[in-house]
């Protein structure tokens, strides 16, 4: 039996990565060591966190202007480092509040600077994006926050936001490569790697070169972006491994087509799962339309006493990981680009199979 791997993260990995490594494990390219055992100073480590670095300039068309930085942390790491690195001499920094993501950012924001949350959408439980013209920025804002695609809540933004001259800075954690993105609107793009890039332990950070000078004098060495694009990033030791399972996996993005192809396959499997929740009542999705995430789609059902026979029986077909993030229940199926056609064909399936039995 297939097992479909539904987890928001860590999550799915491509098979062809998971098989590429595992031939590689004890030997990379003849080198006689397995890339866990390699010196991160070494030339076969440095080979593969250029090439790593190439090909993610590559996929996103990141220009010559930005640092693309691999370090650690995570991105609750990062909601301390980036007001460390971008406060400068402001002391206000504005935040559009989306879901649980967004208010993690805005907490740990509260420790070096006074907070503006100038939109949110907590007024209808975290079900849309705020539109742009309700955002009320400061006017001296160091730079404006958002969470482009909350994995609990299952919001995405669909859009770019126009925030004039402050820098825009984007947890893109767990959309990060499912579809082109313009990469110059953005001053600071930074993400985990255990959604669509990687194992957990590798942090993403794309920042724009003019921004690197505003670090505050706290900032710890390790997490000063300028010290760490100064280093390559390896100011301290990288996390090696979790650097060559990415770099494997931009092989496999460039493989399918690049970003423009793999987001219509991300298109391809959200319509199919979101038509089955709409096809009725029996399912229900919470997100207002235009705002619903490709990436995590959380689902209740109509009568919530199924839930536990509804996972169970899921789990029983090879359906893993379905259930709910504890903070709002019911179910949340994550459809990274991982995740096969074959896999949200199957949940639709036995979904299908659910509703008759218990409609």
């Amino acid at each position: 039996m297939s097992i479909f791997n539904f987890s928001a993260g860590p999550a799915v990995l491509p098979k062809e990565v998971l098989q590429r490594a595992a031939e590689e494990m004890l030997d990379w390219h003849g080198s006689g060591m397995s890339v866990m055992e390699m010196s991160h100073r070494g030339p076969e480590f440095i080979q593969i966190a250029e090439t790593a670095e190439a090909d993610l300039r590559n996929l996103m068309s990141v220009g010559s202007d930005y640092e693309v930085l691999f370090l650690q942390g995570g991105a609750i790491g990062e909601n301390a480092i980036v007001p460390m690195n971008l406060l400068g001499d402001k002391k206000v920094i504005d935040f559009i509040n989306t879901g649980e993501w967004s208010k993690k950012s805005i907490k740990e924001g509260k420790k070096y600077a006074r907070v503006n949350v100038a939109a949110s959408s907590e007024d209808e439980n975290f079900s849309y994006v705020p539109r742009r013209d309700r955002w009320k920025l400061s006017d001296d804002a160091a730079y404006v926050h958002v969470c482009t695609n909350e994995t609990i809540g299952g919001v995405e933004y669909h859009w770019i936001p126009d925030v004039g001259a402050t820098p825009l800075v984007a947890d893109m954690s767990s959309h990060i490569l499912s579809r082109p993105i313009d990469v110059s609107k953005y001053g600071v793009i930074y993400g985990g790697a255990q959604k669509n890039v990687g194992p957990a332990g590798l942090t993403l950070v794309i920042v724009r070169k003019d921004l690197l000078d505003r670090a505050l004098a706290i900032t710890p060495s390790a997490f000063h972006w300028k010290e760490q694009a100064e280093a390559d990033s390896m100011l301290n030791t990288p996390p090696t491994y979790a650097i060559y399972i990415a770099g494997l996996v931009f092989k496999w993005l460039l493989a399918q087509g690049g970003l423009a192809a793999i987001e219509q396959k991300n298109v391809a499997k959200a319509k199919l799962l979101y038509d089955t929740l709409d096809a009725g009542s029996f399912y229900s999705n919470p997100v207002r339309k235009e705002d619903r995430s490709r990436m995590n789609v959380p689902f209740k059902l109509r009568d919530e006493s199924l839930d536990a026979a509804f996972l169970s029986q899921a789990e029983a077909r090879g359906l893993s990981a379905l259930k709910g993030h504890r903070s709002v229940g019911g179910m949340r199926a994550s459809i990274y680009n991982a995740m096969p056609m074959d896999g949200v064909e199957a949940l639709v399936e036995f979904m299908e199979e659910f509703r008759r039995r218990n409609a």
